[in-house]
């Protein structure tokens, strides 16, 4: 998305049209304090007085240079989106290359950070203030403040303004029984087949990360050993043999050792949320879900500028994976948490709470899971209803199964599933990513 320059976002949109009458006077202010100051300490002698106009000029020049920093710091970054930008439009990908920023995010308390931010956010907001705030807030992240369920006045925090609902009506499910819809509003990333060896997801060019890795060791995903011919396999559908899923369930550690690649008709979709977005998470089709996993990870920022720089972000930080079936076979959605996002709420399981401080966290601590019917039967989660809520902007990863022609030499059919988005579309809640038909 091309970066706006707008007069209205914060003090450093502004700053930098109108430095000159600002500073002047800031500058008048500073002279008037200090006159003040001087009158003050005059009746205490020389000394007195240099001291006192050494405190008038000490807060306000710090104040100074700290903005004259940040207002630098922030029109670079916007420079440089504006270069990236431009790199697109000439048809030119845009690398991994891990930097120093990145690895000076590996040391920051990230996870106590955004506890921090979770608190801040939390605190209640005078009533005649949040119109003032939340239109600030809408106007920084291109929010649609009209589509809000309940008047501006009504959210008590920043939170809850967050998290907020919308309208009946504003986000319609398609109703065709041939097609998964987006479970969130946002912006796409990456989507596809997994065709590679032990089910790759590419990252950003040069970069990939496993979906096994993601989804867990011990995870549902159908996965067939490598070398072995898999036209005979049957997929796993509605009418299909789910043999699979009860020898997952009863004993998943049983393909750890073992070097597998994904089972054919196997695809995912990665889609980002901004921090200006509908926040809460709805369900991309008719499933079950059977399993969920929540992984205590870190909590890097998940932005365009860190998948480029931190190598497996979506699997290093926070997440909950919920896996199940559908019509079709295999389903997953993960949603991955991100800084001043350590929160992510499940409606099915409120009980789960996510980013708990803990004394020392270790990068292979396995997850936390919880299997909601050993039966087979599990939550049934209807299509477009609402399962969760991130704090804030964040990414889904939804890995699904779809209709796939298993023809000897690769051929697609009328009848395969077919994506109906492209790399960088917006798409909002209900709205189709693929389709595919009957034959």
């Amino acid at each position: 998305m091309k970066p706006r320059f707008s007069q209205n976002v914060f003090l450093f949109g502004r700053f930098h049209h109108s430095q000159c009458r600002t500073l002047t006077s800031f500058i008048n202010n500073i002279r008037s304090n200090r006159r003040t100051f001087s009158s003050l300490g005059g009746g205490s002698g020389g000394g007195g007085t240099g001291d006192s106009n050494g405190n008038a000029f000490l807060l306000p020049g710090a104040t100074v240079a700290t903005i004259l920093m940040l207002g630098a710091l922030h029109g670079r970054r916007l420079y440089e989106d504006k270069k990236i930008e431009e790199k697109r439009e000439r048809g030119i990908e845009l690398e991994f290359h891990q930097d120093v920023k990145a690895s000076f995010l590996g040391i920051l308390p990230l996870r106590s950070i955004s506890r921090a931010w979770g608190s801040l956010t939390s605190v209640e907001i005078p009533v005649w203030m949040r119109p003032f705030v939340y239109k600030a807030w809408a106007r920084a992240f291109h929010s649609n403040l009209e589509e809000a369920a309940l008047p501006l006045e009504e959210y008590a925090s920043l939170r809850d303004f967050f998290v907020r609902s919308l309208k009946e009506g504003c986000r319609p499910i398609d109703p065709d029984p041939r097609c998964l819809v987006s479970p969130v509003d946002g912006t796409v990333l990456r989507f596809g087949e997994l065709k590679e060896s032990r089910g790759m997801i590419e990252q950003v060019k040069g970069h990939s990360y496993s979906v096994p890795a993601l989804l867990g060791t011990n995870s549902l995903l159908p996965m067939v050993p490598e070398g072995n011919d898999e036209s005979g396999e049957e997929a796993v559908g509605e009418k299909g043999d789910k043999s699979w899923l009860r020898v997952s369930l009863a004993s998943p550690k049983l393909r750890e050792s073992i070097s597998a690649s994904p089972m054919k008709g196997l695809y995912y979709c990665v889609i980002y949320l901004k921090p200006g977005d509908y926040h809460r998470i709805h369900s991309p089709a008719d499933w079950n879900a059977l399993v969920r996993r929540h992984f205590a990870g870190r909590l890097f920022p998940v932005n365009e500028r860190a998948t480029r720089t931190i190598k497996n972000l979506y699997v290093e930080n926070e997440r909950i994976v919920l896996e199940g079936i559908w019509k079709q076979g295999f389903m997953a959605l993960a949603a991955v948490g991100a800084t001043n996002i350590g929160s992510i709420e499940l409606f099915i399981e409120p009980e789960l709470k996510t980013n708990k401080p803990k004394k020392k966290l270790f990068p292979t601590e396995p997850p936390e899971e919880r299997v909601y019917d050993p039966q087979g039967h599990g939550v049934k989660l209807e299509k477009g209803k609402e399962v969760g809520v991130f704090n804030m902007g964040s990414t889904v990863v939804l890995v699904f199964q779809a209709p796939t022609a298993n023809s000897p030499d690769g051929s697609s059919s009328s009848s395969d599933y077919r994506f109906c988005v492209k790399q960088g579309d917006r798409v909002r809640v209900g709205q189709a990513l693929g389709r595919w038909k009957d034959e």
